[in-house]
């Protein structure tokens, strides 16, 4: 089994086996490598599109003044000219999440395929765990980073309302090829939500379970808990933690722990927080809670703001008051 390391099999949480999840060295084994090679390729231009994201500035001062001086052609073809090229990076952020979403959905169909269990998947297929950790740690990024820039949205309604009024006044729009009125409309719903790339993820994962009717909904339910579990056990075992060489897996453990815990309240019929889930919801936002408050409140935010379950009748008091 590689790099495996078992850290807990004792009876606990639903009798889910715990073990060390190698998010550092993880290495794909000849079974993996088909998968893990597609996967990888979408990977790769990860850490580009969140230093794109990154410095994202916008062209509302541009836009200000065009909106200001309506008759003053030179401010209106400043700001169009100022909005074309950020349309485009929205384009290609709006592209890259229909890359993971068919990425995600390969290495769900891996990892939850029989005869194995979810468990034995995890345990022997570490590096498309690792995989899936990488895309949910991207996709609570991305979402965090869109979130504190609202200039993404005042660009694209500018471009929208823009390209509109030239096509009403038979204006020739430089841009419109590069987004057509039906892409415009996918990446305006995409852009409205507060967190696009993790309902892209949410929706594909539900999809992958409505789809794969011969697939028991546990193998993708098992998953998801089973990746929890032992993200919350590496963080708050004090042994298993200080086996990460790089300060930065904790964090990466953090991000992953929430993604999947989100994936599984949307996939799980009755959710994440209820008493039969099988993720320990307050072990999980203890730990959280155990990080240094500025490092952690966009992920409790996202567990507060983008789970489906929380407000359920069904989640105990406690639980909502250790998220308020």
């Amino acid at each position: 089994m590689g790099n495996l390391i078992k850290v807990l099999t004792r009876d606990i949480d639903h009798n889910a086996a715990h073990f060390f999840l190698d998010f550092e060295n993880a290495q794909p084994t000849e079974s993996e490598k088909e998968i893990y090679n597609q996967v990888n390729v979408v990977l790769k231009d990860a850490e580009g599109i969140l230093e794109d994201l990154q410095s994202y500035r916008g062209a509302g001062h541009e836009i200000r003044e065009a909106i200001q001086h309506p008759a003053d052609e030179k401010l209106q073809e400043k700001a169009w000219g100022a909005v074309i090229p950020l349309v485009g990076k929205l384009k290609k952020f709006y592209e890259f999440s229909q890359r993971l979403e068919a990425a995600l959905r390969g290495l769900l169909g891996a990892l939850t395929s029989t005869p194995y269990s979810p468990t034995q998947h995890l345990e022997r297929e570490q590096a498309l765990a690792k995989q899936f950790a990488e895309i949910l740690h991207f996709t609570l990024r991305f979402d965090e980073l869109k979130m504190t820039n609202p200039a993404i949205q005042n660009d694209f309604s500018y471009y929208r309302r823009t390209l509109s009024r030239m096509r009403i006044n038979n204006v020739p729009a430089e841009g419109e090829n590069e987004v057509n009125n039906e892409l415009a409309n996918r990446m305006s719903l995409f852009y409205a939500e507060a967190t696009p790339m993790l309902k892209t993820l949410s929706d594909a994962t539900t999809k992958f379970v409505s789809e794969n009717k011969n697939l028991p909904i546990e193998n993708t339910t098992d998953c998801l808990s089973t990746m929890a579990s032992v993200c919350r056990v590496m963080l708050e075992t004090p042994e298993y933690r200080s086996r990460f060489t790089n300060e930065e897996t904790v964090s990466f453990c953090l991000r992953v722990m929430v993604g999947v815990i989100i994936l599984y309240d949307h996939v799980h019929p009755v959710g994440a927080f209820a008493k039969t889930s099988k993720i320990d919801m307050k072990g999980c936002i203890k730990v959280l809670k155990d990080q240094p408050p500025n490092s952690v409140e966009g992920l409790l935010n996202a567990l507060r703001y983008t789970t489906k379950h929380l407000n359920d009748e069904t989640t105990s008091k406690q639980i909502k008051s250790m998220l308020q």
